[in-house]
């Protein structure tokens, strides 16, 4: 009799050691990697989220969750989270600026002054070269209407490079004389930014050697040069 129970006292505690060897620890998943945005621009880039813009909330959805929880607190958390997000929206900025063309024989660059809205620093070159495409006068040629601006960055490493890659369609090609100056126009419209001071400029995302074969492109433009 003392044999068997002796025998089933042994069983257990065999089993409940099996029992504890056999739970895993669980361990908590790594939290995710934090990813960064490089300041950059491209024209066919559909995953670009919106702008966010202040909803203000629904009143009677404020005052059901109010009731639900304390509704002071609820509604002062609220509140305070609101003007939050309304402080973090950045602010649209205004710059006046020197942009370049050319006159109808192309015979020289002519300056005139633009007026530019942006809210970052890539806003601002964008709209600078945006701003060569457009005179508003038949007697400024734009140098760059034709052609198109497909991606522009600044580069991660060195805050002085403006990275830029364009598409020139056939009948944006210049001679000669209005492709200098068409990298004329854009060296002093660019580099009157003081923080730029080179531009790497690609052709369908390659670095080509002559912008429309006819004078020799540097990778990349430096300013001075």
């Amino acid at each position: 009799m003392n044999k068997k129970i002796w025998c089933a006292v042994l069983l257990s505690a065999v089993m409940i050691v099996g029992a504890g060897c056999g739970q895993k620890a669980k361990t908590a998943p790594p939290p995710p990697a934090s990813a960064s945005e490089p300041s950059s621009f491209q024209a066919d880039d559909s995953t670009s989220p919106p702008d966010a813009e202040s909803t203000p909330p629904d009143d009677s959805t404020t005052g059901s969750a109010s009731g639900n929880d304390s509704g002071g607190d609820t509604g002062e958390t609220k509140g305070e989270a609101g003007g939050q997000a309304v402080q973090d929206q950045p602010s649209v900025q205004k710059l006046t600026i020197d942009v370049f063309y050319t006159d109808p024989q192309e015979m020289e660059l002519k300056k005139a002054q633009k007026e530019i809205s942006f809210e970052s620093d890539i806003e601002k070159y964008v709209h600078a070269f945006k701003a060569l495409q457009d005179s508003g006068s038949s007697d400024l040629v734009p140098l760059w209407g034709k052609i198109e601006l497909t991606k522009m960055s600044v580069d991660p490493q060195d805050a002085g490079l403006l990275h830029m890659d364009i598409h020139i369609p056939d009948e944006a090609r210049l001679g000669s004389g209005g492709e200098q100056f068409a990298l004329d126009s854009l060296k002093q419209t660019m580099f009157q930014f003081d923080e730029i001071k080179a531009i790497d400029l690609l052709v369908d995302g390659q670095a080509v050697e002559s912008l429309m074969g006819h004078m020799d492109l540097d990778h990349p433009i430096k300013r001075g040069e």
